[in-house]
């Protein structure tokens, strides 16, 4: 069974090159990664969240509890050996806030950036 569960937007450019490099980096296979884009339902009919949110902010789940935005990321983190100190780091509230902060200065820019992403893709392919 896996630590952390992960809902991601595998239509997003840009989520599914970061859920690549956190695929790599989780060699333990702590982390089950959901692709709300592709289930029918997002980890079958138990999923307390709705599909639209999942698609809108980064979810996950942690010892039986659903978070979002950087609390999310810092979950995946802390399953991620090199990447738990930053994962501990965000357990403290005002890193945390930091955090929260810069997540949605980045959704404000990720219709941008995943234009930009869906552009290098589309150069890059065959």
């Amino acid at each position: 069974m896996s630590d952390v569960l992960v809902w991601f937007d595998g239509d997003c450019p840009l989520c599914r090159r970061e859920i690549a490099l956190m695929r790599r980096l989780d060699r333990r296979h702590a982390i089950a990664f959901v692709d709300v884009s592709r289930a029918a339902t997002p980890d079958g009919a138990n999923c307390p969240v709705d599909r639209s949110a999942l698609l809108a902010r980064f979810h996950a789940l942690e010892d039986g509890r659903v978070v979002s935005g950087a609390a999310a990321f810092a979950a995946m983190w802390r399953a991620i050996p090199l990447l738990r100190p930053l994962g501990l780091a965000a357990r403290n509230g005002l890193v945390l806030a930091g955090l929260e902060r810069l997540y949605g200065w980045f959704l404000r820019v990720r219709p941008r950036l995943q234009r930009a992403a869906q552009r290098l893709e589309t150069r890059s392919a065959p």
